[in-house]
């Protein structure tokens, strides 16, 4: 993974809170923003797997698929 040396300002309580939890600033703070992007990741991806449920259209191509699949071809 590429990195890119950025400057950021923090708030004093922040950078202190930081401060007492990691001894490598950049590490603490990417780790913590890579979980919200996983974090917001996996939220979208539940917002579509629920969008996709309630598309009966999708779900009867679906199931077309599921009839072809099963039209005795052995794999």
């Amino acid at each position: 993974m590429m990195s890119k040396k950025i400057s950021i300002t923090l708030d004093d309580e922040v950078l202190k809170f930081v401060d007492q939890l990691a001894n490598n600033r950049s590490s603490f703070i990417n780790d913590i923003l890579l979980k919200e992007k996983k974090r917001i990741f996996m939220k979208e991806l539940e917002d579509a797997y629920k969008e996709q449920v309630n598309d009966s259209e999708f779900q009867e191509e679906i199931s077309a698929w599921d009839v072809t699949a099963g039209d005795g071809l052995n794999a």
